[in-house]
């Protein structure tokens, strides 16, 4: 029972945020069918899951829930805005006492049956204003196969074909050929007749009469034929479809007795087909999309249901990671040995094993990495609640959900979103009386964003509020005497003040805001990351924050430099070139960090001074360029060695804090280098250089 009760808390999980999100769906779109059906679905698994292993008390509470959505389905019942609120309170139920079976706080009895009675009482509601009994075939998704063939004479009563065509795309997925054949000669052709006629292929959720519907203007000048080949596994289903003959046949494209003549022959029935000039290739091209397309579709639909999956824990995931990450360490050390020993098989060796170890790597970190809408659609809830709280209307739009990032990354990312989330609804979002006087819409508007940037994602948090006020941070900044009256701030300085322990601009506490803490976790979780968070912001359009996270905190690929007797890991992702940097080169600067890149003047910092390392400088250094949030940036090294595979280790809590170090590898040669944070390296320098001009 015990492994069952596990599977059953990790399904539980899932089909909770199922129903959460389809509520908040349902409530948007209520008179989308496939919703209900949704919060039914998910309602009515959990139930049976619950049954199975005897939590009762789940079991009832979603049982009275999925009776209220039966009625909605059967059209008895319509979606409004207490019904929402009703089963979002019974969710919330639901998660307690399934946390209370696994040891939690107990789940409040009294607030159970208060949510059982209020739902028996919805079974019930008064039935005015119902609305029409959803169909569930609404639910399916239909492809026909359409010709049309319009008179010739169709351009002279003003009717434009192509509009028609615009018509059936509207109503889902088409795939349109045009069908040739019918042209006649240059000296035959009547310009101001059509001579074209199409073939369509359409995959809608729409039946057959909304399909015909699109041609009833025309449905007397035209031929049209509209045939169901595919309806979600409504009909015979075969993977394989019909062959490319049986189609041309159906169509009347190919008479039978010809086809089966050509099927004594070897060639393909295609090219036969057309080499004989039996049929246009058109017919051909547009029989051939028909075969492909319904294939497709049912090959989705058949892996979709023979989907294996396994559920395995992520302590077990992350040992087979730090395995891996061993193996790459001792496979640079087998590299080394091999590179020294004249012995050409050991070489050999040692290459192919490079290779397997980097396959297996990429399919471990495959395995990590989940698609971050999982987290996107918890914050839909978080939007509406606290919109509600403060008497503001606010959506949350989000785009890139299915972006992948590692799990560890996405797990420890929950926390920072939460708190950018509430600050843009609390500070950002301005009361719809304020939008109104402005000429803004009266719905505040959230934007969740996630995309990858090479070997990084980029997840913004954008609002179209009133802006970040300068003046009232810089107000609160002399205040606390966090900047000198003096000071001249650029507005990326400035706003990154909201980062600090305990700034806030409220002007009093409340439930959400005004105590300091939330932008200053964001920042240190952020950090923790290995990541960068940016601000911009326009009075009166809105603010984002965008946060630049690595898609993996096991292993990366690095640059590997020496400065001295020392070996530092530059993160590869953000490097865009290595050049040379001489004494002469230095002696131009005049004493100030500065290079000039092809006739671009970058800024550089000395790694050998960022970490005292003693030892006289080589004639010759280099120079490793970096594109990072503040534009390109030097690191002056003594050599460059080359690449190399990073499995990344943790300095220990001692080590924490310090400003520039994202962790620690372990060489081939048994070594320890130390991974740098350039963007901290290059913001230290950039605070010290500012220090020492003041």
């Amino acid at each position: 029972m015990s492994r069952l009760a596990d599977t059953f808390r990790d399904e539980a999980a899932e089909l909770l945020q199922e129903l959460e999100a389809s509520l908040l769906a349902l409530e948007e779109s209520p008179l989308e069918p496939g919703l209900v059906d949704r919060v039914f679905r998910a309602l009515h698994t959990l139930k049976g899951a619950a049954g199975l292993v005897g939590f009762d008390s789940v079991t009832e509470l979603c049982h009275a829930a999925e009776t209220v959505f039966e009625a909605v389905r059967s059209g008895e019942r319509v979606i409004d805005r207490d019904l929402v609120d009703l089963t979002l309170a019974a969710e919330d139920q639901l998660r307690l006492l399934v946390d209370a079976e696994f040891g939690g706080p107990a789940g409040d009895a009294a607030r159970t049956a208060e949510l059982l009675a209020a739902l028996s009482q919805q079974q019930t509601h008064d039935q005015t204003g119902v609305l029409e009994p959803f169909h569930a075939g609404a639910a399916y998704q239909f492809t026909y196969r359409i010709r049309f063939r319009p008179a010739p004479a169709i351009f002279r009563q003003g009717i434009q074909p192509q509009l028609l065509l615009g018509e059936l795309g509207r109503l889902g997925e088409t795939l349109i050929v045009a069908q040739c054949d019918r042209i006649p000669p240059l000296d035959q052709l009547e310009p101001e007749d059509c001579h074209v006629y199409w073939d369509v292929i359409l995959t809608t959720g729409e039946d057959e009469n909304a399909v015909r519907d699109v041609f009833i203007f025309v449905e007397d000048d035209c031929e049209l034929t509209i045939d169901l080949i595919d309806a979600d596994g409504l009909l015979d289903e075969d993977a394989d479809y019909k062959r490319l003959g049986e189609i041309l046949v159906e169509r009347g494209d190919l008479p039978r007795e010809a086809l089966e003549a050509f099927l004594h022959e070897k060639k393909r029935l295609g090219e036969m087909l057309i080499e004989t000039g039996r049929i246009d290739p058109s017919q051909v091209e547009s029989a051939l999309a028909e075969q492909e397309r319904v294939q497709r579709l049912r090959r989705d639909r058949q892996a979709l249901e023979a989907t294996d999956s396994i559920r395995v824990k992520s302590e077990r995931l992350d040992n087979l990671v730090n395995l891996v990450g061993e193996l790459v360490t001792v496979q640079a050390r087998l590299g080394q040995i091999a590179a020294l020993s004249p012995d050409t098989d050991l070489f050999g060796v040692s290459e192919e094993v490079e290779r397997l170890i980097w396959e297996l790597r990429d399919q471990v970190l495959t395995i990590r990495m989940l698609p971050i809408g999982s987290t996107f659609s918890r914050y839909k809830r978080l939007v509406r609640d606290l919109g509600q709280e403060l008497g503001k209307d606010v959506i949350l739009v989000t785009e890139g959900a299915e972006t992948e990032l590692d799990k560890t990354v996405i797990e420890r990312l929950g926390d920072p979103l939460v708190h950018l989330i509430r600050n843009s609804i609390d500070h950002g979002i301005e009361p719809p009386e304020v939008r109104k006087a402005a000429g803004k819409p009266l719905k505040g508007r959230i934007t969740l964003t996630a995309e990858h940037s090479g070997a990084n994602v980029l997840i913004t948090v954008a609002d179209d509020g009133a802006g970040l006020d300068r003046d009232r941070i810089l107000t609160r900044a002399l205040e606390r005497g966090l900047v000198a009256s003096s000071a001249d701030l650029s507005d990326r300085d400035l706003y990154n003040l909201i980062f600090l322990p305990g700034f806030s601009t409220a002007e009093q506490v409340s439930s959400v805001s005004g105590r300091g803490v939330g932008m200053d976790v964001v920042r240190q979780a952020v950090d923790a990351l290995r990541g960068s968070i940016d601000v911009i912001s326009e009075a009166g359009k809105g603010t984002r924050f965008v946060i630049k996270l690595p898609l993996t905190l096991a292993i990366i690929d690095g640059l590997l430099v020496a400065v001295g007797a020392e070996q530092f890991i530059l993160p590869l992702a953000d490097i865009e070139e290595c050049i040379e940097l001489s004494r002469a080169d230095v002696a131009a600067s005049h004493g100030r960090n500065l290079a000039r890149v092809r006739g671009e003047i970058v800024s550089y910092v000395l790694l050998r001074q960022a970490f005292s390392i003693t030892g006289e400088r080589p004639d010759i250094e280099q120079v490793v360029i970096a594109r990072l949030e503040g534009g390109r940036v030097g690191f002056v090294v003594d050599h460059v060695i080359g690449e190399n595979q990073t499995v990344i280790k943790n300095l220990g809590r001692f080590y924490q804090n310090l400003r520039g170090i994202a962790g620690a590898t372990i060489l081939g040669d048994g070594r320890v280098a130390l991974i740098l944070d350039l963007p901290q390296l290059a913001e230290r320098a950039e605070q010290v250089e500012r220090s020492r001009c003041q």
